[in-house]
């Protein structure tokens, strides 16, 4: 990881980069509206068209102003710091036209774009950390690029080969509940592929991703980590499937003899209460659905979706590109996901310096 701004500034707002997303999706409005309203914590770099920024942000609100860094010039001298009286915009210019609600694949590399800025943005030093609006994986496709997701493309452009996704919120109740954490094994797979893609080795390689990372980006000295089954009941010790048997329980024992603190495998249908979560730091569901139904049924609209194992960190909303909404006009948006995302971002810039 880069030299980190916050450990060599100390008393500066750390450098958060917000990456706009799709720009006829609502992520340049909850972009500029998150980075505002927190911009007293943060200094907050809206990474995007400067010009379409502007624009929006004025009518959004008239008292909102923006300044525009061209990425030559922040490679020339680095970033100015503006102070909380306004935002930042590393300006790359858009591809096409935005039409709020209309995709335009011109626009497609222009995303993947405000994405390359950001990642050079931390490895230059300018960010502390990168935020991430929703994009429209069809557009970059139709644009000629193949794209999965974030996920995978911050690890193909870090040189990362494993990361791990996860998810995180503070449950609306019970109250005082810890916050709930759910990494995945697997992400986008079909879920005929699962079994085949949980292995021995590939579940070790990500509870030591999930451990590090927790130890390092979040501060949690000793993080317990619990493990849910990918079958019902768990296998119902063997009736039911042998994946527990034969790949998750020896992956488990070897990890805790790397000294990871990696318990289960548990039923999925009954880990998600509060008498095992009160003493969990993550749970490590074996696929996308197992585990992010309950995560955002518990958190959603204020969740936030983290990559862990890269060299920097990226944090991103719990939801996609609105389009309808965006369609409808600005003010219709909600913020808080977003906002959400710049905490997280923010507390672990702050553990990772500790």
């Amino acid at each position: 990881m880069s030299a980190n701004l916050a450990t060599r500034r100390p008393g500066v707002r750390p450098v958060l980069a917000i990456t706009t997303g799709e720009p006829a999706g609502i992520g340049p409005e909850i972009a500029i509206r998150a980075a505002w309203a927190m911009r007293h914590q943060v200094n907050a770099v809206l990474v995007g068209d400067a010009a379409f920024l502007a624009m929006t942000a004025s009518e959004i609100d008239p008292a909102i102003r923006i300044s525009a860094v061209t990425t030559m010039a922040a490679r020339n001298a680095g970033l100015p710091h503006f102070g909380a009286d306004r935002l930042c915009a590393l300006d790359i210019p858009l591809g096409a036209h935005v039409r709020p609600g209309l995709l335009d694949k011109e626009n497609g590399r222009y995303v993947l774009a405000t994405l390359d800025a950001a990642i050079e943005g931390v490895q230059a030093g300018w960010f502390d950390a990168v935020a991430t609006a929703p994009v429209q994986k069809s557009t970059i496709n139709d644009a000629g690029v193949a794209f999965s997701g974030h996920t995978e493309y911050f690890a193909e452009r870090t040189g990362t080969a494993r990361v791990v996704m996860m998810l995180a919120g503070q449950p609306a109740a019970p109250a005082g509940a810890p916050q709930l954490r759910v990494a995945l094994a697997t992400t986008h797979l079909p879920l005929k592929d699962v079994s085949a893609a949980l292995t021995q080795a590939g579940l070790g390689q990500t509870l030591d991703i999930i451990h590090a990372d927790l130890r390092a980006k979040f501060g949690i000295a000793q993080p317990r980590i619990l493990v849910a089954g990918l079958n019902p009941h768990a296998g119902e010790n063997g009736y039911l499937g042998r994946e527990e048997i034969d790949t998750i329980t020896p992956a488990l024992a070897a990890a805790r003899e790397r000294g990871i603190d990696a318990r289960g495998p548990y039923p999925a249908d009954t880990l998600f209460q509060p008498k095992y979560l009160q003493d969990a730091d993550c749970v490590l569901a074996m696929y996308h659905d197992q585990g992010l139904p309950v995560l955002k049924y518990a958190t959603f609209g204020h969740g936030v979706n983290i990559t862990l194992g890269l060299p920097l960190i990226r944090t991103s909303v719990d939801h996609g590109t609105a389009l309808d909404l965006a369609a409808q006009g600005l003010g219709r948006a909600d913020d808080s996901s977003m906002q959400a995302a710049l905490q997280a971002a923010l507390h672990m810039v702050q553990a990772s310096t500790r």
